[in-house]
C-alpha cells in the first residue's frame, strides 16, 4: 500500500519506539524520524510540509513540551505528545506553548493512535482548504475595484472590502454589525433595502442601475447586484452585494447614442439641405438683384438688408447642420493653430464686446494640426461666445493651446498619438452635472428662445471628430467651465506666409453659357447674375433638353449644371457633354450632396452663392475649357 496522505515527523530518543511508530504509519503517510529535538528542529526547517508531529515528552536535550513550543515558530503542523509518565504540568505546558491537539500515554493503543492521527490529518486538510478559500476571497475582494459586501438577513454587514468601506466613509472593521442605513441618505437606504427584499423573496439575484453624484459634483453610474446566498436546504442565509462602477461604459454608450443621433440628423439634413439651399439661393439672389435695382429709398433699403441678413442666417444654419452632422466636405489642411487664433483678434474683440477680459496663452512650439481652417475659426468663435454667455461682467476668458501626447485609452474616443489641444476656459457659472451630459446633443440649449440654436457645441464636436480628434468638457458649478478641442497633429508643417487666393481679372472674357437647373427660381436668379456680368445665357430645365441644345449650338463655351437633378444628374450630363464637346468648360452647382459622391474632375460651386462667387467660378471654368482646347 503506497502512502496517500501527508508527512509525519516522529521524535523520540528511543530507537525501538521510532521503529514501531514508523511501522505503524508508513503505509499511509510519509514518515520522517528524529532521535533528538535538535535534529527534529533541523528537519522542520527543511521540510515545510510536515502535517503532524508526534513527540516524546522526556528526552535528554530538551523536554517535549519545550521542543513543540520551539517547533511552533517554524511550522503549523498539528502536534501529539507521547509520555510514559502522567506529568500533568508538562501536558499543560505543551498545550499552552506547543499547542498540542492530543496527549497519548505510553504504551499506546495502535488503533486509537492511528485514528487520532487520521482525524488530525483530515482537520488539517479542511483547515488548509478553508485558509485557501479565505485567501482567495480576501484577494478577490481587495484586488477588485468593485464594492463588495456581505450582510445577514437583518441587513447588518458581516464582511465588506476596503472599497465598499471607503464609499461609506469608514474602515471595514468599524462597519461590521452595522446597517447601510447608518451611512447613506434615507432615500437611498430605502431603495437598497427594497432591492435586498426582492432578492431574498425571489431567491435570485436582483440587478439595479443607479446614478450617483460624486463629492466633486460629477455623475457616476453603478450596476448593483444583490445576490442571495443559499444553504443546502435552499434557504437564504446571507446576502452578497457587488457594486460595479460602469461610468466609463455609460459615457461610451451615451457617446454612441450621440453619434447615432448625429448620423440620423446628418441623413435628414442631407435630404432637406438641397431644397433648402435652393430656396435660399432664390431668396438671396432675388434680394441682391432687387437691392441694386430698387429706388433710392432708405426704408426700402433697410427692409431689403434685413431680409438678406435673415436669409444669410438661414444659410449659415444649414452649413452648421451639415458640419456637425459629419456630412459637410471639410477642407482638411495643415494649419498653424496659433496663427488662426491670432488672426481672430479683431473678430473676437468685436464679437465678445468689452465686458469680459480675453487672455491668450499660446504655446510657442505648437505643432501644426490637420483641420479645416475656416471651420476651426467658427468652432473657436462658438466656444468663445458660449464662454461669454456663461459669465457676468468682468469675467475672464482664457484661450490657450498646447501639445499633448495621448496614451491609448486615456480618453475613450482618442487613439494614442500626438494632438494639438485648444482650450477655452471661462470663470462663469459652470454647468450642472445633469446638463453637462447633454450639451453635445444637437438642438439642446439652456438659452432663452431665440438666443441659442443648440448647434454650437455639436458643430465643434463634429469638426473635431472629422479631424481625427474629440471634445472634452470639465465644469464645476460656481467655478467655471473648460472646453478642450483635440486635433490630430499634422504630418507636415504648414508653409510660411499662408495661402494665396487666386485673383480674378476684372476684364474676364464674356462667354456663351448653357445653364441647367430643374429649379426655375434658382435658374432665373443665376441667369440674371450671368446676364449682368455680360455673358450670354441659354437655359434648360433638365439634362436631356441640355444635350439637345448642346448638339444644336456649336457656340457654347461653358456648361453650368445643378448636381442633383431628377432623371440625369449634373455629373452624368457633364460626362456626356464632354463626349460631344471635349473643350467645353464645366461648372457643377450643388445645394448639398454627399462629399464622397462629388466628382473631383469638375469644378464645384455650393449654393447659396453670391454674385462674386459665381463670377470667380465662371472665369475659372472658362479658363479650364480654353486650356483643354489648346492642349487638344
Amino acid at each position: 500500500m503506497t502512502a496517500t496522505n501527508g508527512t509525519i515527523l516522529v521524535v523520540d530518543d528511543e530507537p525501538d519506539i521510532l521503529i514501531a511508530l514508523e511501522d505503524l504509519f508508513e503505509n499511509d503517510y510519509r514518515v520522517l524520524t528524529a532521535s533528538s529535538p535538535v535534529q527534529a528542529l533541523d528537519i522542520i526547517r527543511h521540510e515545510p510540509d510536515i502535517a503532524i508531529i508526534i513527540s516524546d515528552q522526556r528526552m535528554p536535550e530538551m523536554q517535549g513540551d519545550e521542543f513543540l513550543a520551539k517547533a511552533r515558530h517554524e511550522t503549523d503542523a498539528d502536534a501529539i505528545l507521547l509520555t510514559g509518565y502522567a506529568d500533568l504540568k508538562a501536558v499543560i505546558g505543551a498545550v499552552n506553548k506547543g499547542r498540542i491537539m492530543a496527549y497519548v500515554p505510553k504504551p499506546w493503543d495502535p488503533a486509537a493512535l492511528s485514528n487520532m492521527v487520521a482525524a488530525a490529518y483530515q482537520r488539517r486538510v479542511l483547515a488548509r482548504k478553508l485558509d485557501t478559500e479565505r485567501a482567495l476571497l480576501r484577494g478577490l475582494m481587495e484586488s477588485t475595484g468593485d464594492l463588495i459586501s456581505f450582510k445577514d438577513l437583518d441587513g447588518r454587514f458581516v464582511r465588506l472590502n476596503a472599497s465598499k468601506a471607503r464609499s461609506l466613509g469608514c474602515h471595514s472593521e468599524d462597519c461590521l454589525g452595522r446597517k447601510e442605513r447608518d451611512y447613506v441618505a434615507p432615500e437611498r437606504a430605502t431603495m437598497i433595502e427594497e432591492a435586498e427584499r426582492r432578492a431574498i423573496a425571489a431567491r435570485a439575484p436582483d440587478e439595479v442601475f443607479e446614478e450617483r453624484i460624486a463629492p466633486d459634483g460629477t455623475t457616476q453610474w453603478f450596476l448593483i447586484n444583490h445576490i442571495p446566498i443559499l444553504n443546502e436546504a435552499g434557504s437564504v442565509t446571507n446576502l452578497a452585494t457587488i457594486e460595479r462602477d460602469v461610468t466609463e461604459r455609460k459615457l461610451m454608450e451615451m457617446r454612441l447614442r450621440q453619434a447615432d443621433k448625429m448620423q440620423a440628423l446628418g441623413t435628414l439634413a442631407g435630404g432637406v439641405a438641397h431644397d433648402f439651399n435652393n430656396l435660399l439661393m432664390a431668396v438671396l439672389g432675388s434680394l441682391d438683384l432687387a437691392s441694386r435695382r430698387a429706388p433710392d429709398d432708405p426704408r426700402l433699403t433697410r427692409l431689403l438688408q434685413n431680409a438678406t441678413y435673415a436669409a444669410e442666417r438661414g444659410a449659415s444654419l444649414t452649413q452648421r447642420l451639415l458640419s456637425f452632422s459629419r456630412q459637410r466636405d471639410l477642407r482638411l489642411q495643415t494649419v498653424d493653430v496659433n496663427q488662426v487664433i491670432t488672426g481672430m483678434d479683431d473678430l473676437l474683440t468685436r464679437t465678445l464686446g468689452g465686458v469680459i477680459r480675453i487672455e491668450r496663452r499660446l504655446h510657442d512650439g505648437l505643432w501644426a494640426a490637420t483641420v479645416d481652417p475656416d471651420q476651426l475659426e467658427l468652432a473657436i468663435l462658438n466656444l468663445c461666445i458660449n464662454a461669454r454667455d456663461a459669465m457676468a461682467e468682468n469675467g475672464i476668458l482664457t484661450l490657450s493651446t498646447r501639445n499633448e501626447t495621448m496614451d491609448e485609452g486615456r480618453i475613450p474616443e482618442l487613439s494614442g498619438g500626438e494632438y494639438v489641444v485648444i482650450s477655452v476656459t471661462d470663470t462663469g457659472s459652470g454647468i450642472p452635472p445633469e446638463v453637462l451630459t447633454r450639451v453635445l446633443e444637437p438642438f439642446f440649449t439652456t438659452k432663452e428662445v431665440g438666443k441659442g440654436t443648440g448647434l454650437g457645441l455639436p458643430m465643434v464636436y463634429g469638426l473635431a471628430q472629422q479631424s481625427g480628434g474629440t471634445v472634452t468638457i470639465r465644469s464645476k458649478v460656481g467655478e467655471g467651465t473648460t472646453v478642450e478641442l483635440y486635433l490630430s497633429r499634422a504630418v507636415v508643417e504648414p508653409e510660411k506666409g499662408g495661402q494665396v487666393k487666386e485673383a480674378v481679372a476684372a476684364d474676364s472674357p464674356r462667354v456663351r453659357i448653357l445653364l441647367v437647373d430643374d429649379d426655375a427660381e434658382v435658374r432665373t436668379v443665376t441667369a440674371a447674375y450671368l446676364t449682368e456680368m455680360g455673358h450670354r445665357v441659354v437655359e434648360a430645365a433638365d439634362g436631356s433638353s441640355a444635350l439637345d441644345i448642346l448638339k444644336a449650338d456649336n457656340h457654347l463655351d461653358l456648361l453650368i449644371a445643378d448636381f442633383a437633378m431628377p432623371g440625369m444628374t449634373g455629373t452624368d450630363l457633364a460626362d456626356q457633354a464632354r463626349e460631344i464637346r471635349p473643350n467645353l468648360g464645366i461648372l457643377l452647382v450643388t445645394g448639398y450632396a454627399d462629399p464622397k459622391r462629388l466628382p473631383e474632375s469638375y469644378l464645384m460651386l455650393h449654393k447659396p452663392f453670391s454674385r462674386a462667387d459665381l463670377a470667380i467660378k465662371v472665369t475659372e471654368a472658362a479658363r479650364r475649357g480654353q486650356d483643354q482646347s489648346l492642349s487638344a
